[in-house]
């Protein structure tokens, strides 16, 4: 009886896979065939359009549906498939589709992509599909990343001069225990140790974002974790994207909703211009972390952009190379720009997201990226 059970189980979901193709004898109830036609509407045999029809209200029905049947990272690939296969990035310029999406990275990808050929209509719902989006990874990576950014820039802080209100006690006890005085019952403190100054940044943070088409994803992650970075006041923190054109917005930090609708998703790359504009923002060279997140891919000035690079790094500016900041695994990127990049002493790999805080603790330390890239997991280009 079990193995009848299973039998049937097996043929069903190979009919459910196959589609039309699959063997029409296999019968299937009222809930199977509205699942088959979800999947039959995205996915028939010949790869071509499906039944989501012409209009915006079908497709939001669609949506519905397969949030139903499928599990949410599932509705995720198939949300993102139907977006590349049926071509509907304009209707999403439909209120009634935006609330029926399930939202994530890759949809406010899309939207942003939009934004400039959204219908005012559309524009109030889309900023809260990208809202959500974004409140959630902050719920997500806001913590990871103060912990971090916070251990490290307490480590880093080395004032042996202070005054009397800006000592670590707790600190200063333990760097000189070996000096406890038994007969006083005390500790001499040899050494004093104090908190960074009040009103001190320890570290100067560029983030240089491309904003091609290419690198969506890694411009929502990077612009919610600059935003973060901004709450922290032992650092100072400008966001810069670019194409061909350079936005300082760093004036948006306060929300990184409105650092993303200040990006124009989708035109060319002018790493050179954008290095430009930012190495006027370093006053400090050994206190700044400069991190270009790019594929390197250079449609302006190759020369003067490797030129411009390595004056970054001569003057002790610590230039970080992101290839992608996102979930995605290996990115496609201008490998001869990256060997370049990487013999002058800039580390070059892509980062996810959970391991971003950690990257920028290590920098914040001085430690080794290399090092800390290898005992990540990640392959350094």
């Amino acid at each position: 009886m079990a193995n009848e059970f299973d039998r049937s189980e097996t043929a069903r979901r190979w009919r459910l896979v196959l589609g039309g193709a699959g063997d029409e004898r296999i019968t299937l109830d009222a809930a199977d065939l509205a699942l088959d036609g979800a999947l039959n509407a995205l996915y028939n045999e010949k790869g071509q359009r499906g039944g989501l029809g012409a209009s915006a209200p079908n497709v939001a029905r669609w949506l519905g549906d397969i949030r139903q049947y499928f599990p949410s990272s599932v509705v995720q690939v198939m949300q993102k498939d139907a977006l590349e296969r049926l071509g509907l990035q304009q209707m999403l310029c439909e209120p009634e589709m935006l609330m029926a999406v399930q939202p994530d990275v890759h949809l406010v990808a899309t939207l942003l992509s939009l934004n400039r050929v959204m219908p005012n209509k559309t524009r109030a719902t889309a900023r809260q599909v990208v809202e959500r989006v974004v409140r959630d990874l902050e719920n997500k990576l806001a913590s990871p990343m103060r912990q971090a950014v916070g251990g490290a820039l307490h480590r880093a802080v080395r004032n042996r001069r202070p005054r009397h209100n800006e000592i670590d006690w707790l600190r200063t006890i333990r760097a000189n225990l070996k000096h406890y005085q038994p007969e006083y019952n005390t500790v001499i403190p040899e050494t004093r140790i104090g908190f960074g100054r009040k009103g001190q940044t320890l570290r100067d943070i560029v983030l240089c974002i491309d904003q091609s088409g290419s690198m969506a994803p890694s411009v929502v992650y990077a612009s919610v974790f600059a935003a973060v970075l901004a709450t922290i006041k032992a650092v100072s923190t400008s966001v810069v994207v670019f194409d061909t054109a350079v936005v300082d917005l760093t004036p948006t930090l306060y929300d990184p909703v409105e650092v993303l609708f200040g990006t124009q998703l989708g035109g060319g790359t002018d790493i050179n211009r954008a290095l430009g504009y930012c190495q006027g923002l370093v006053t400090r060279p050994r206190d700044t972390i400069f991190v270009l997140i790019s594929d390197l891919y250079e449609g302006g000035n190759n020369k003067e952009m490797l030129r411009r690079a390595a004056s970054l790094v001569a003057s002790g500016v610590q230039l970080i190379v992101l290839l992608a900041l996102d979930d995605r695994g290996a990115p496609s990127y201008d490998r001869e720009n990256a060997a370049k990049l990487a013999a002058m002493g800039a580390p070059v790999f892509a980062c996810t997201p959970d391991l971003f805080p950690d990257m920028m603790a290590a920098a914040i330390k001085r430690s080794s990226l290399e090092q800390w890239a290898a005992q990540a997991g990640i392959v350094h280009a």
